[in-house]
Formats: structure tokens, C-alpha cells, sequence
């Protein structure tokens, strides 16, 4: 209980401190001057034997008859957001990580519910969480070339399903044309409703690698594809669940009735149903995160994060000085880039005018490819731990020429623009900024199938090394972060023999440090099979930074029953009989300065 109000003393004396970004004139008080009843008017400071008390602007201090000091703001705190919507920095961190916590909880769902060796064992898949606009806010540490595009296609479900979009909807697409990459990558995209189902408050999407869309050959990634509809089954923007009703006999009709139809619908469904349990994690997610923070905190530091990266970004710029490279695929192909620095205005724009036209091959990346890749470097170049968003790229204007190698039209064939171009549009960013030598350059994309089975894998080499350390052996490196099969489930699953899978000691590019090593994988094959390869750099060599030396080249050989060698070329495609062995040599990284 309070006591009755009595007259203050004189106050020792008077001083001046900084609070609420301005000075403020406060009276000095010591603890024994006060006595129960008086009352201090902030802004004042209480000297006590063993502590200060700071009474700020709008506080009072009060004795209670305990002999109690009691602070109590007398002046309401003007307010012109919800409580807790302001940047806190430790909350900004929770945040950060409770955001990319949903999407890796998705990812397990979708890891323990999938049918394909593809995804369940390589991991070729990636969750993340987005804004009610398809901005990107968060993701799991899963594949680059994914999680820097995924927006896009979020964005072409709200754009073309505006007011007609309910609860319980699920839309579906792999349209490179219209927000995706390649055909085989199919996103699936969920929102999220407000209580009153009303508003749309989020988005999930995850998006699944499929062993096998359709095409001209198994596994949907055929080098002599010329148009996109011999890569496969076209999917654009397919409501895959309606209302809650899961559109079954639709989703088989769309598979198989293209003109070249996925060869195993049962496994595409399957993963797509994993697909929609993984974004249904999600949902149930976010809602516990909205219950525990409430709706304007959740939506608050949606865009702190963003505001974070994009300060992050924009640290990274102020370092950085106009730059050029160009790149030389081994097609002939060349890919230029310029990066022109606004010092004053904290701005980059990175500029691809110069790049080889739209190819006739399907070495064409969709424009969100090339984005992915733009997003993925300078998000590798922030020092700070944070998530990969959208606001990465606020302070970086992408120039993309039209009709080039990396914004083709339709009907133009993109399935080795999103493995291997966009491989390629990043050592040559990364060579822009003098930041690393080359990664293999590849992902050397081996498929091989026939109508029963269909497998794909992606095969690792050593990463580049860069100012101040060496690469590291046998890793996959930038757009892609899959996994390799475990030996035991490839050959359970399917009729072949890893003969041999080593890594090649001392065959990384050399220099003061050197890089990673590669690796050489031998499969054999116990019944006859359709196979093609897309890869790069078995022509030009990975460069090096600084002085360091270039990397190898790889190869690609068919061991044939009666031990004949046939070289294969980068991109090719060939049938294997019982017997047969397939030959991957991977390219190497490049080393960094002069050893």
C-alpha cells in the first residue's frame, strides 16, 4: 500500500542523461533522502548504497510505508504499432530460426513420406515458407536452384488463381515458362487461411526432383531433347486438391495423357501426396507459431527477416567494385556477366547482356534459374547467419537479355539450363567477384531406366578453393545439394552393381590452395536399359583463381560385355545391355593463387 503523499526534499543535485534519443534535464536523489510517502517525477536518478535507478520521462518513483521503491508510469507510451511488431534483435534471431525450423520439419515429413529413391534417399527436394505474396521468407538448408525459384511459381498460383483461391486448395506446377525450372521439379504450393478462412496469411511450397515426368527417354532428361514437350508431362498451375478432395483420377489423367507420358504415374502420385503432407506440417506449424506470438507479431518479423537480409546483402555490397567475367561452356556457349556497384545508393545491378542467344540443345535456363543462381552468391557472401529470402535480393537488379541461353521462349527444351546452366551462371558470378575458383561446373546428371524402372542421381566432385583455404574432396557444391544413394538401397532397388566409386587423390586444381578431388563411379548393369548423361566441362577446364590451376576435365566411358571402351560426350544417350558398365569421371574445382 501506498503512503500518503509527502513534500520531496531539495535533490542533491541536478545532471543531464541520454534516453529516447535526446537529453534529459533529472534530479539527483540518494535513498535515504526518501522517506515513505515521497514521490519522484522522472526524468530522475536514485542513488542507492549498491545500485542507480534511472527514472525515465513519463516513470514516477514511489516509497512505499514497506519503505519499498515502487516505478510506475504515469504518461501513456504513445504507440503506433502492435506491441512486439518493432525489430528486436534477439527476437529477430528466434524468428530466423523458427522459420527455417518449419521448413525443415517439412522436409522430414516429406522425407519419411516419400515413394522415390529420389527423393527419400537422394534428397532431391526443398521446403520453404513465403509471405501472403509468394515472397520468400525462409528455407531449409535444401537445394539452391530450388529454394532461390520456388517464389516464382508461388507467385503464378496467386496471380492466376486471384479470388478463387479456398481453403483446403492445393495447386501443383512445373511450367518452366510460368514461375519453374525444368520438368521433373514439380511444386507443390498450400495456403494459408486466416481463422475465419477468409484471408490468405501464407504460403508453403515444397518441391520434389520426380525420377521420371514422361519424355523421349526414361527419367524425363534427354539430351536430344529440342522442345519441352519431348522433356515430359507440362503442368501448369493444376488444382492438385480441392476444397480438401485430393483430385486422383485428374492428377493420372494429366500424367499419362501427354503426348509423351510419365512412365510410372504411381510413383509421381505418391510423391505428390508426400509433397502435400509435407506443406500440411507446415500449415500446422505456422498456426502454432501465430497462437504463441499472435498474427501482427508473425507477420512483423516476416518482413523483419526480409529488412535483415536485405541489410545483410547491401553490407556486402559496400565491399564490393564493378566487375566483369565471361564463361565458356563446352557447347561454345558463353555466359558474360558485368556487376556495376552504386556505392551511394547501396545497389548492384548484375547484368547478363552479351550471353550466347537461346539454344536449339535444352541447354536454355528459365529465368528464374538464373535468379536462383544471383540469389544463392551473394547470399553465399554474407558473413551473417541467416535465412535465404527475398530480401537478398531487394538492393540487386538482374539484367537479363530476351531470347538468350538464360530467358528462352516457349517452346524451347530447358532440362540441362536448370542443372547445368545454372552451375555455370554461378562460377561465373563467383568469378565476377574474384570470390572462388570454379566448382566442377556440373552436376553430371546420370539417368538410366526402362518401363518398369527409372533412376536419377547427381555426382559430386571436390569443391573449389578460394582466398585462404582449400576445397574440400568428393562434396556436391553450390546449386545442387542432394546426396548420392547409399550403395546398399541403390542396388536393392534396382538391377545394377556399384562396381566402384572412389575418390581420384591429388586430382583437384593445384595452387597455393588447392582444391577438392574428384571422383570416379563405375555402375554395371544387370538388365538392359535406356541411359543418358548430361554433364559439363568434359571439354573446357574449370578455371582457377588468382594463379591457381585450372581442374580437370571429366569423362564419361561405356565399358561394353567384351571389354570395349566407348567415350561418351558430355551430352549423350546410349542403351546398356546386361553387363555393360557406365564410367563417370568427374571434372575438378579449380585451385587459388600461385602455389
Amino acid at each position: 500500500m501506498a503512503a500518503t503523499t509527502a513534500p520531496l526534499p531539495a535533490p542533491k543535485r541536478r545532471t543531464r542523461f541520454f534516453s529516447g534519443s535526446a537529453w534529459r534535464d533529472a534530479t539527483v536523489f540518494t535513498r535515504d533522502q526518501l522517506a515513505p510517502g515521497h514521490r519522484v517525477a522522472g526524468p530522475a536518478i536514485v542513488i542507492e548504497p549498491h545500485q542507480t535507478i534511472v527514472v525515465e520521462d513519463g516513470w514516477r518513483a514511489e516509497v512505499t510505508m514497506k519503505n519499498h521503491l515502487v516505478l510506475t508510469r504515469v504518461t501513456p507510451l504513445a504507440r503506433g504499432h502492435a506491441i512486439g511488431t518493432a525489430a528486436d534483435p534477439v527476437m529477430l534471431e528466434v524468428f530466423n530460426n523458427l522459420f527455417m525450423s518449419i521448413a525443415e520439419q517439412m522436409g522430414v515429413s516429406l522425407q519419411n513420406t516419400a515413394y522415390s529413391v529420389n527423393i527419400k534417399e537422394r534428397l532431391d527436394f526443398s521446403c520453404a515458407v513465403f509471405a501472403h505474396d509468394g515472397s520468400l521468407v525462409a528455407n531449409a538448408p535444401h537445394m539452391p536452384v530450388h529454394l532461390g525459384s520456388m517464389d516464382r511459381a508461388v507467385e503464378t498460383i496467386i496471380r492466376e488463381n486471384a479470388g478463387r483461391i479456398r481453403p483446403g486448395d492445393v495447386y501443383a506446377i512445373n511450367a518452366p515458362y510460368n514461375g519453374g525450372t525444368h520438368l521433373p521439379d514439380i511444386t507443390v504450393c498450400t495456403p494459408v487461411f486466416d481463422d475465419a478462412e477468409l484471408e490468405i496469411l501464407f504460403w508453403l511450397a515444397s518441391r520434389g526432383h520426380h525420377a521420371d515426368v514422361g519424355g523421349i527417354s526414361p527419367g524425363s532428361m534427354s539430351p536430344n531433347a529440342k522442345t519441352i514437350e519431348e522433356e515430359g508431362v507440362y503442368i501448369d498451375n493444376f488444382k492438385v486438391v480441392d476444397r480438401g478432395h485430393f483430385g486422383e483420377t485428374e492428377l493420372y489423367a494429366l500424367l499419362t495423357g501427354a503426348k509423351y507420358p510419365a512412365r510410372n504415374a504411381l510413383q509421381n502420385v505418391n510423391d505428390l501426396k508426400a509433397q502435400i503432407a509435407a506443406n500440411e506440417k507446415g500449415v500446422q506449424e505456422l498456426r502454432k507459431m501465430t497462437a504463441q506470438f499472435t498474427l501482427p507479431v508473425v507477420k512483423a518479423y516476416m518482413q523483419h527477416v526480409q529488412d535483415n537480409a536485405a541489410e545483410s546483402v547491401r553490407r556486402v555490397i559496400d565491399r564490393l567494385h564493378d566487375s566483369e567475367f565471361a564463361y565458356e561452356m563446352d557447347q561454345g556457349t558463353v555466359i558474360r556477366v558485368k556487376i556495376t556497384v552504386d556505392k551511394e545508393r547501396r545497389e548492384a545491378t548484375v547484368d547478363f547482356t552479351g550471353t550466347s542467344p537461346q539454344q536449339p540443345t535444352n541447354f536454355n535456363a528459365p529465368e528464374p534459374v538464373t535468379r536462383a543462381a544471383v540469389l544463392y552468391v551473394f547470399r553465399v557472401m554474407v558473413d551473417d547467419d541467416i535465412p535465404m529470402n527475398a530480401g537478398c535480393l531487394r538492393p540487386i537488379n538482374i539484367v537479363i537479355p530476351p531470347r538468350s541461353m538464360l530467358s528462352p521462349e516457349y517452346p524451347a527444351a530447358v532440362v540441362a539450363g536448370n542443372v547445368e546452366v545454372s552451375q555455370a551462371v554461378t562460377d561465373t558470378l563467383f568469378g565476377a567477384l574474384g570470390a572462388l575458383a570454379a566448382a566442377q561446373g556440373t552436376m553430371n546428371n546420370l539417368n538410366f531406366g526402362n518401363a518398369r524402372y527409372q533412376y536419377y542421381e547427381t555426382i559430386c566432385s571436390g569443391s573449389p578453393a578460394g582466398p585462404g583455404f582449400p576445397g574440400t574432396d568428393a562434396v556436391h557444391t553450390h546449386m545442387t545439394n542432394t546426396r548420392l544413394t547409399d550403395p546398399e538401397v541403390l542396388e536393392f532397388r534396382y538391377p545394377v552393381v556399384l562396381e566402384d566409386f572412389h575418390i581420384r587423390a591429388g586430382s583437384g586444381g593445384r595452387g597455393k590452395w588447392n582444391a577438392g578431388d574428384g571422383v570416379r563411379r563405375t555402375i554395371r548393369f544387370l538388365e538392359r536399359m535406356e541411359c543418358t548423361i548430361l554433364s559439363g566441362h568434359r571439354r573446357v577446364q574449370p578455371f582457377g583463381l588468382a594463379g591457381g590451376g585450372p581442374g580437370q576435365i571429366g569423362e564419361n566411358w561405356v565399358r561394353r560385355t567384351d571389354g570395349r571402351m566407348e567415350r561418351l560426350q558430355g551430352a549423350d544417350a546410349t542403351t546398356l545391355d546386361a553387363g555393360d558398365a557406365i564410367i563417370i569421371q568427374t571434372p575438378t574445382a579449380g585451385g587459388c593463387g600461385k602455389a
